[in-house]
């Protein structure tokens, strides 16, 4: 069997929702046992790009910290309930008309038929532009009230009311947060840790249209950068490497991503310099950049053919009592399919 890493989307531990369920013991006395779950949206592509459809769950491995796990398959088709966050300060102008023309694109390529949408906006403050809804028309009005705000952009915030509102959705339908912004937090009072760890515990999947920090400074409205004065020679970048000052600006636009260790173990307070990148590695969703109108659409129509022809794995690890990182792989039997891997979960040590 040939071993390919598969897209795996792992929404979270859903110890928080999942029921106790009420066994008999001797003499007819009852306990609890408490389920823990693990959802695999997983997503596979042959070599020309195209969705993989008709594989069954003996065409899937899944290994949890290198231990089998048995994984069972819904194929149920279970609705959206998708929350469409969109950064709207200074900085990106001149580019909400270009987002505001895809309301439509939204409505038929991600939300499906039975689906449903909400629209947050953000600067300094977080609005409600409408609560979830399939009515087109609605959905059309939302992005229609887009307008720039201050300089403030507070990502880290608008993903956290993001999550707020999808986890008041039924457990049946997936919950999918989509990011439109650029890949830096300005100005939330929270961090990255605080909302990955929402977003696995409410089994949110996220994706982000990454408007890039270039064409924000090209068409936004520009403050000025506190210089760095450290020489590119005294950042340290690891593996007796040297910075240059190309490798220095690779870092300054946001090339370098946290170990997801980092996150959960340092402070609350952790600094990271790619929220984007973070959120959609972890959760199990992707980031797509755009310049253009139809780079935009194209990003939009490839978000929706995902998640539209996703596999649901789904297992109860039986490590759960391994704390930390938990990294996970997936094998497929069949040759030729390119695939996409997340890399894992986080799990909290036990109490004693």
């Amino acid at each position: 069997m040939q071993k390919l890493l598969m897209s795996v989307c792992v929404a979270g531990l859903l110890a928080a929702q999942n029921p106790t369920v009420q066994d008999s013991g001797p003499g007819g006395a009852t306990f609890g046992v408490t389920t823990h779950n693990v959802l695999v949206p997983v997503t596979v592509r042959d070599r020309a790009g195209n969705s993989v459809p008709g594989l069954t769950p003996y065409d899937f491995r899944l290994f949890d910290n290198n231990k089998a796990q048995a994984t069972a398959e819904d194929m149920a088709q279970h609705p959206l309930s998708v929350v469409v966050v969109i950064q709207a300060n200074s900085d990106v102008e001149k580019i909400l008309p270009n987002i505001m023309k895809q309301a439509s694109t939204f409505e038929s390529l991600v939300v499906g038929a039975d689906g449903e949408v909400a629209v947050l906006c953000f600067d300094h403050r977080i609005q409600t532009l409408t609560g979830f809804t399939s009515d087109d028309a609605q959905i059309d009005q939302a992005f229609r009230k887009l307008k720039p705000g201050s300089y403030t952009a507070m990502l880290n915030n608008a993903a956290m009311e993001g999550i707020t509102l999808l986890r008041t959705r039924p457990p049946e339908r997936r919950r999918v947060m989509l990011l439109i912004s650029e890949n830096r937090d300005k100005g939330s009072d929270i961090g990255a840790r605080e909302v990955l760890t929402e977003a696995e515990f409410r089994n949110v999947i996220i994706y982000s249209l990454n408007v890039s920090q270039l064409l924000a400074a090209l068409t936004g409205t520009p403050l000025p950068n506190r210089p760095d004065n450290r020489p590119p020679g005294a950042v340290f970048l690891g593996g007796g490497n040297t910075n240059t000052p190309t490798t220095e600006s690779q870092m300054d636009m946001g090339n370098w991503v946290p170990a997801l260790k980092d996150i959960f173990v340092a402070g609350k307070g952790v600094f990271v310099k790619d929220p984007l990148d973070v959120y959609t590695r972890y959760t199990g969703g992707r980031e797509c950049g755009f310049k253009t109108d139809k780079a935009l659409a194209n990003c939009v129509a490839q978000i929706g053919d995902e998640l539209h022809s996703q596999y649901l794995l789904s297992y109860a690890p039986n490590n759960m009592n391994e704390a930390g990182f938990h990294h996970i792989v997936v094998q497929v039997s069949k040759a030729g399919l390119e695939v996409r891997t997340r890399e894992g979960y986080w799990i909290a040590a036990k109490p004693e």
